[in-house]
């Protein structure tokens, strides 16, 4: 085949190219490779469903999961560049980085809720033996968490609002990680302890230590975690936001559905079971373990804005928080969706 028949043949293959890549978007370009900071724990499905589903694969967008223990460093690793987005819980540094123009708050993630399980107040057998029953009882007590200004601190500052005793009135013990927190709480180094849930269902069947109450019977934070990208991010790549919002909230509102009924109390679709393999995947930990410990997802990533006053106000309160922040100066409303 050559001369004109072969000019044809090829302008009309050509054409078939372009009609295909107007189709489908993102096959006319590469993906765009981001890292995502995020802690392997039950409030944080947005991300691993949406890359277990497809969903950022289908906006061009190839995602690495970065691993962190605690929000702290995921936040400073945003603002400095080195990973694109990240969906830890707040904490003081995210709101000290936000107030200094380097973050931007785009969507939440898991948080406490009656009924769900994200965080856990724990209490030792040697403190359980000598008084140590509940929440309610944790005055005069110390609590061990894994870094001072995170979203376990706020949630012991809930509690002590809730029970009428002072931040003064317990001792508070930063130990840098989950692990060391339940290896304290096991060895009755300290009394207490706020944890993920999804870490505690063994070591209580085991009797290693008792659940004094699942943070969101009394610490209610339905939308307690941050999803935010760097201010340049959102400056200058709409685009990628836009279309790693669509995926995230894809996951998110996957997870929702899996778990929570209309009224927003806890129930299984038959969806759930496919849910729990991928969170296990992601976790590390059994999906009986999993089913147990559900944490509570806004399903559209939409922000409670009332919340993150009173976060902010509340460090504040800590002298974790010297900038002088609002809500409003850290929502980024070309991206976010408030709740009502």
């Amino acid at each position: 085949m050559g001369g004109p028949v072969k000019q044809v043949v090829m302008s009309l293959v050509a054409a078939a190219g372009v009609v295909a890549a107007l189709a489908n978007p993102t096959s006319a370009r590469a993906e765009d490779h981001i890292k995502v900071g995020l802690s392997k724990q039950i409030g944080f499905p947005g991300v691993p469903v949406g890359v277990a589903r497809g969903y950022f694969k289908q906006q061009g967008i190839d995602v690495e999961m970065v691993f962190f223990d605690s929000a702290q460093p995921a936040v400073v690793a945003v603002a400095s560049g080195d990973i694109d987005f990240g969906t830890v819980g707040m904490s003081a540094a995210f709101f000290a980085l936000a107030a200094q123009g380097q973050l931007r708050l785009i969507a939440s993630s898991g948080g406490n809720a009656p009924g769900y399980f994200n965080l856990a107040f724990i209490g030792s057998n040697k403190a359980w033996d000598a008084g140590l029953k509940s929440v309610a009882d944790l005055k005069g007590h110390s609590i061990a968490i894994s870094q001072v200004g995170t979203a376990l601190h706020y949630t012991v500052g809930e509690a002590a609002r809730k029970y009428g005793f002072t931040m003064e009135d317990i001792a508070v013990k930063p130990l840098q990680s989950t692990s060391n927190c339940l290896a304290a709480v096991t060895g009755g180094t300290v009394d207490a302890a706020v944890v993920p849930g999804v870490t505690v269902a063994g070591p209580v069947e085991r009797g290693e230590f008792h659940l004094l109450s699942w943070a969101g019977d009394i610490a209610p934070i339905p939308a307690g975690n941050a999803v935010f990208t760097s201010t340049k991010h959102a400056n200058e790549n709409p685009d990628l936001v836009k279309r790693f919002l669509i995926a995230y909230r894809h996951g998110t509102h996957d997870f929702a559905d899996a778990f929570i009924g209309p009224d927003g109390k806890r129930r299984d679709s038959p969806d759930a079971p496919a849910l729990l393999d991928i969170m296990a995947n992601f976790t590390g930990a059994p999906a009986a373990v999993i089913t147990k410990t559900i944490a509570y997802v806004e399903p559209q990533g939409r922000i409670d804005k009332n919340s993150i006053a009173d976060q902010i106000a509340w460090y504040r309160s800590q002298n974790l928080l010297k900038a002088n922040v609002t809500a409003d100066d850290i929502i980024d409303l070309r991206y976010a969706t408030l709740m009502p």
